[in-house]
Formats: structure tokens, C-alpha cells, sequence
């Protein structure tokens, strides 16, 4: 299996990266039909008929000759014959017989010589067909080796045909700062959360989720994270924000700014600097780390007369008299203070609690901010507002936020990849968007915005280099979304293998369905089942499920995902549909084509998804359950182009460097084992503190090669092919 083990691989692709996915892909051809054994021909002998023929034609050309001799013969026995009958004196009878003899002799002497004629023609004729016989039989050896060499390489081929990686990683190219995603279904949005959040747990990384379509599309993710013993952090508004912290530990400015988009968010959006000014005034006064009920307080306190003292009103209750007095006079320059007031304590007061019942604040590596479905869209948009304009600034300030006294600063590795995912950001406001993806730029974190419609904010990025567009299944605005589509720059000649779409996609994603994203109300009766399945704070395994937890182990996640996620249980169930076929059998329609217009994007599984890649579209599948697979890889397609060149082998022969050396496609790697998936790191560095060969390494450790490893070029890097071939019986 052509995966990367070269430090050149590991180079090729960043460490961290985050998967949107797997892409179907062939990269070995299929070698062609075994080369077929030389059979020998037929051997050529001196058959009877011809040798009776040659005899034939010998007596035939003789036979006067014959007739000749015959004569005489009669001719000298009747001269003694007339002699003794005295009809012939003795002299002439005996002169006759000598002229017989005398002409007998040549034509004896000819006959004998035709006879040695004949049979030096025979056997020159035997001589020269056994060379013939020689010569075929040099050629067969000739051919016979040959063929062995062919088929030891076809062999080779084959199996690396057999064994390579059907389903490649596909990850965010370097230098992307934001993708932006468009359409999909809440069993889509899913499977690409949870295989983002597989990314994050693999190797340690931090991931924000902000859920804003009230289906609970992080389900998946919660139950895969706590399978792997990290407890997500979860808050659920408004129910929750007495316990959030998020945006109360800013300073003035910071707070100012969300609170004023909090603001715009159910108002008009040009009073937005007018509402900011207000809220320094009222921070400058009331001090920068108030709290939003005292806020709304100093609100009160501008629309409450200077002579009405309210001592029965709550809000103004939480200000004393001097500090009225302060907001009154700090306030008072504002001609339309009192009504601009009146409105931003209407659009604050649901934020009144935040942080009143707040938790200790330990780091979690996963949290998970989403909106009751119950609340409304509009309430989701304010809601939504509030998460993101403070993540917003968490960002741009891009320093760690303060702790509580007696309470233990978290530890956050430098290198940690953060990820900040935002689901339903159609409903958020323009100028949040640019926000947020102005912050993730410059603070160096990776951030993933789903919109379910097509709305100008998001299709205007679509030519923006820093941002990776992805289209899933459209039900809606699929036309706009194809002229987007097409307006994006891509490759003149493009691979049509990048636009296929396999058979196993379609069935995950019809059979998963909703079932991923139930409604709100199932919530209860998951809880019940997490109680049943964790009964204490341990996993299934003894491990204590904590608020973080460093890389995992691909083959551990792989185990995680099968058991915990129900893409891994579907995806398991379905696996034979992506069982390889042999190299000599004709694959079946297992995938199809699709293009990029409207009425494909609407004809999408629920679980594909169109990436537009700088080198072009290629179709996806979000499906975590992918990762299952005994032919998925973490590899890219690009690190398996930059480690292994195939060819053709068969009766045409074989090509290519790996061909041409067959030792270096059945070198196997050291520690594999049968049946056990072929994941594969993309930086190509297996751990040396697991058994497997996988886990946290302390240096960017090579695997250590033996056997004909260690005899071939080190610029080309075996195939892992899998299996070693079966052992021979040596009873046969």
C-alpha cells in the first residue's frame, strides 16, 4: 500500500492539518490480466509417409534402371542355356554373359549409389529437425524465464493493487485560514463536525463548537470525545449562560464591541457605534469587569429620573446613588441617550446572568456552544452573535485569558492547532462573519463556517485564496451556488476520477439519516444511555475521561469511532461494499460521475461534499466511519503520489521504477500485522511507546528497516503491501 513513510512525506504535509474528509481514489492501476505461460509447440519428426514417399519416389526414378538389370540377367542366363543346347558356340555364349556383366556393373553401381543418396537425404533431414528441436527448446527456456520475471512483477503489482488505500485523507491546504461551507443536512453537518473533531483528538488539538441550528449536530462529537476519555464542555442557551465565562474576562473595549453586536444583532445595525460609546462610558464608570446586570443597571439609571430613587426596582438596586450619579453625569452629553438606553436594556437583559453560576474555568479541550431549538431562530441570531463576537476577540487578543485566585492555569501546549466551528452562521450577522474571519487570520486559528444557505456572505469567498470553499448537498439556491462554483479558477484538464462519487457514500448516508441529529427533546433519554454507558467517571476501558488528554493513537481512535459513533457502526455494517476486488477481476460499478452543476449539487449524498482545491474540485466523504476501513489511509493523495510511481504490468509488461524492482514492492514494513487497519500518519512518524508502532513520540523517529529495506535506493520508499504472502507447503 503506497502510504508515506519518507521524511520527504512528512514534509509534504503539516503536522495538525484538519480533515474535512476521505476521497476515493485509485492511485495504482489495475495491472491487467496475469501473463500467460509459454506453451511449447508441437515437435517435428520424420513421419513414415514422408520417408515411404522418398523411397517411393527413389524406386520410381529407378525402376527402368531395374528393368535394365532384369533384362540382363535373363540375357546372361539364356546364353548358357543356348550354349548347352548347341544352338550358340561356347565362345559368343560366354562372350554374352561378359557383355551382360560388363553392362550390369554401372547400372548396379548407380542403383547403389541412389539407394546411399536416399538415405544421407534422411538423415540430414533428421540431423536438421534435431537442431530445430534444440533451437525451439533454448527459445522456450528463454520465454519461460522471461515469463517468470514478468509474472514475479505482475505479482508484485497486484498485490499492491490489492493492498493500497482506496480512501485518502483529504485535509486543508496550507495557508487556508477558513473554510466555508455551504448547504448540507444535519446528518452531513455531522459527519464533517465529527471528522473535524477527529482531527482535533488525534493529536491534541483544542476545538470550539458553536451550534446554531438547534438539531444537535455535535452528538456524534460528544459521544466520540468521551469515548476517548475527554469530557466536551457543553452549554446550552440561554440555560447556560449563568455558567458560561465566555467574553466577561475582556477588557472595556472587548466587551463594549460584543455587547454592541449583541445589540445590533436584534436591532438596526447603524446604531451599532453609537451603542459602543454608551457601553465605555458605562464600563469607564462602573468598572471593566462588571457585570452585564449591573450594566443594565447603569442603563436603568439613564432612562430612571434623578428624582425618582426606584428603590424597588432590582436592576437600579445593584448601583448605589453615587455611582447613578456617575452614569448620569458621564451619560448626559448624549441628546438621545435615554431612548438609546431604553433599547439596548431591552436587547441585553436575556445576557443579565452571564456568569453569575460560573464554574471553576479549567481548560477543556472541546466545547460545544449551542442554542435551545425551543428559543427561535431570532433568539439563535442573538444568541449566536453574543459566542461568536467574543470568540471573535479571544482571538484578536491572542492572550490567555485570567484565572480565578487558587486555581490552577491551564496548561496549553504552544503548537496546539485550535479549531473554531460555527454551525448555522447564515444566521449571524455580515459584519460577525468578516469578524471572526479577519481574527482567525491573524490569530492563527482554523475556523469552519456553516451556512445552509447560499447567502452573499458566503459566496463572495468563494475567490478569496485564504478561504476553502465546500458545497454539500443544496436543496435550496443550487443555482447561485453553481455559478459560484464556476466562477472559481481551476485547472484546465482536470482528473475525472476527483469527481466521483462512490456507491458506499449514497448507502451511509441514506441509511444514518436524522437519526444523528435527533430533536431536542431526545436529549433525556441520550443522557439515560451515557449514565448506562458511564457509570462513573472512567470509560469503558479504566481510562479517567478528563477535561483534555494528549494525541491519541490512530488505531485506538479508529476503535473509538467504530464503537462509539453510529458512523462507525453503519460504516461497518456496509464495509463489503467497498471489499477490493482482485487484480484480475473486473471492478463493478461501485462509484459514479457528477458534475458541478446545479442539478448535480442538488442530487449530492448527504454526507458528500465538494471541495474546491486550489488544484480543483474533489468530491468527499465527511463519514468519520470512513476512517474504519481496512482501505483508508491519513496519506493524502499527494503523499502517496510522492512515495510510489505505478505502472502497468501484464502482458504489455511491466513500467515504472516500482515495477521494474519487485523487491521493493513486497518489502514489508516492520510490525504489521493481518487484518488491522492501514492507517497511516501523514507526517510519518509512528510512536515507539505503543505496540503497534503508534502513540506520542518525542522525536520525529524513523521506523527502522530491515531485510531487502535496507538494500534498495533510499530516495524510493516501499509500498506497504500488506500480509506477507502465505507460506509454502513443502509436502507438495
Amino acid at each position: 500500500m503506497p502510504t508515506p513513510r519518507s521524511s520527504a512525506a512528512a514534509a509534504s504535509t503539516p503536522r495538525g492539518g484538519t480533515y474535512l474528509g476521505w476521497r476515493y481514489k485509485v492511485v495504482l492501476p489495475p495491472p491487467g490480466p496475469a501473463p500467460r505461460r509459454p506453451a511449447p509447440t508441437d515437435a517435428e519428426t520424420l513421419s513414415e509417409e514422408w520417408i515411404a514417399g522418398q523411397l517411393d519416389s527413389e524406386k520410381q526414378t529407378n525402376r527402368p534402371l531395374y528393368f535394365a538389370l532384369g533384362g540382363l540377367g535373363l540375357f546372361a542366363l539364356l546364353c548358357p542355356l543356348l550354349w548347352s543346347l548347341r544352338i550358340l558356340p561356347g565362345s559368343l555364349a560366354l562372350g554374352g554373359v561378359f557383355a551382360c556383366m560388363a553392362i550390369a556393373a554401372p547400372v548396379v553401381f548407380a542403383l547403389v549409389q541412389s539407394r546411399q543418396v536416399v538415405a544421407a537425404r534422411l538423415e540430414r533431414a533428421k540431423e536438421r529437425l534435431e537442431q530445430e528441436r534444440a533451437e525451439r527448446e533454448r527459445a522456450l527456456h528463454d520465454q519461460q524465464r522471461e515469463h517468470a520475471r514478468r509474472y514475479t512483477e505482475w505479482q508484485a503489482a497486484a498485490r499492491a493493487y490489492e493492498a493500497q488505500p482506496r480512501w485518502y485523507g483529504m485535509t486543508v491546504p496550507p495557508g487556508t485560514s477558513a473554510v466555508i461551507v455551504v448547504g448540507g443536512t444535519d446528518a452531513g453537518w455531522s459527519a464533517l463536525l465529527t471528522t473535524i473533531g477527529v482531527s482535533r483528538l488525534r493529536e491534541g488539538g483544542d476545538l470550539t463548537v458553536v451550534d446554531l441550528t438547534g438539531h444537535a449536530v455535535a452528538r456524534e462529537l460528544v459521544r466520540l470525545a468521551r469515548r476517548c476519555a475527554v469530557q466536551p464542555r457543553q452549554w446550552v442557551l440561554p440555560a447556560d449562560l449563568p455558567r458560561m465565562t465566555l467574553g466577561t474576562n475582556l477588557d472595556a473595549g472587548q466587551r463594549a464591541r460584543i455587547l454592541s453586536a449583541v445589540a445590533a444583532a436584534s436591532g438596526q445595525l447603524e446604531e451599532v457605534d453609537a451603542d459602543e460609546t454608551l457601553l465605555l462610558r458605562l464600563l469607564e464608570v462602573l468598572g471593566p469587569d462588571v457585570g452585564i446586570a449591573r450594566l443594565i443597571g447603569g442603563l436603568r439609571a439613564l432612562v430612571t429620573p434623578e428624582e425618582d430613587a426606584a428603590e424597588d426596582d432590582p436592576a437600579l438596586a445593584l448601583l448605589t446613588q453615587r455611582e447613578r450619579a456617575r452614569v448620569r453625569e458621564r451619560c448626559a452629553d448624549d441628546p438621545g441617550v435615554r431612548e438609546r438606553a431604553w433599547a439596548l436594556e431591552n436587547r441585553l437583559s436575556p445576557f443579565e446572568a452571564v456568569g453569575t453560576r460560573a464554574d471553576d474555568g479549567a481548560y477543556a479541550q472541546v466545547k460545544i456552544i449551542s442554542t435551545d431549538r425551543a428559543s427561535g431562530q431570532t433568539a439563535a441570531r442573538v444568541y449566536g452573535t453574543y459566542a461568536v463576537a467574543a470568540l471573535s476577540e479571544l482571538l484578536e487578543a491572542r492572550v490567555p485569558e485570567p484565572v480565578s485566585v487558587g486555581v490552577r492555569a491551564p496548561r496549553v501546549r504552544p503548537d496546539r492547532t485550535r479549531s473554531v466551528v460555527v454551525c448555522g452562521a447564515e444566521t449571524l450577522p455580515a459584519e460577525e462573519v468578516d469578524q471572526v474571519l479577519a481574527a482567525a487570520a491573524e490569530g492563527g486559528v482554523e475556523v469552519v463556517l456553516m451556512f445552509r444557505t447560499a447567502v452573499p456572505a458566503a459566496l463572495e469567498r468563494f475567490s478569496d485564496p485564504s478561504c476553502l470553499p465546500v458545497v454539500m448537498a443544496q436543496h435550496s439556491g443550487a443555482a447561485e451556488v453553481a455559478d459560484a462554483v464556476a466562477a472559481v479558477p481551476r485547472p484546465a484538464e482536470g482528473d475525472p476520477q476527483r469527481l466521483e462519487v462512490h456507491r458506499l457514500t449514497e448507502v451511509i448516508g441514506a441509511a444514518v439519516g436524522g437519526t444523528v441529529a435527533e430533536p431536542d427533546g431526545a436529549e433525556a433519554e441520550e443522557g439515560a444511555d451515557d449514565d448506562l454507558l458511564f457509570p462513573s467517571p472512567h470509560t469503558e476501558s479504566g481510562a479517567v475521561i478528563r477535561n483534555a488528554t494528549a494525541a491519541i493513537a490512530p488505531l485506538d481512535l479508529v476503535r473509538h469511532v467504530r464503537s462509539a459513533t453510529a458512523w462507525g457502526r453503519a460504516t461497518a455494517q456496509a464495509a463489503e461494499l467497498d471489499t477490493p476486488v482482485s487484480a484480475d477481476a473486473e471492478a463493478g460499478p461501485s462509484v459514479r460521475g457528477t458534475g458541478l452543476d446545479a442539478e448535480a449539487l442538488r442530487e449530492l449524498p448527504s454526507t458528500a461534499a465538494l471541495v474546491l482545491a486550489p488544484d480543483g474540485p474533489v468530491v468527499t466523504d465527511t463519514n468519520p466511519g470512513i476512517l474504519t476501513l481496512s482501505t483508508a489511509t491519513l496519506a493524502t493523495v499527494e503523499d502517496s503520489r510522492n512515495t510510489c510511481t505505478g505502472g502497468d504490468v501484464g502482458h504489455s509488461g511491466a513500467t515504472g521504477p516500482a515495477a521494474k524492482n519487485p523487491a521493493r514492492r513486497e518489502s514489508p514494513e516492520p510490525g504489521s500485522e493481518t487484518g488491522r487497519p492501514r492507517i497511516i500518519a501523514p507526517d510519518g512518524r509512528p510512536p515507539a511507546d505503543t505496540a503497534g508502532g503508534f502513540g506520542k513520540a518525542d522525536g520525529p523517529a524513523v521506523p527502522k528497516s530491515v531485510g531487502a529495506v535496507d538494500r534498495i535506493d533510499p530516495d524510493q520508499v516501499p509500498p506497504n503491501l500488506g500480509p506477507p504472502p502465505e507460506r509454502l507447503d513443502w509436502r507438495v
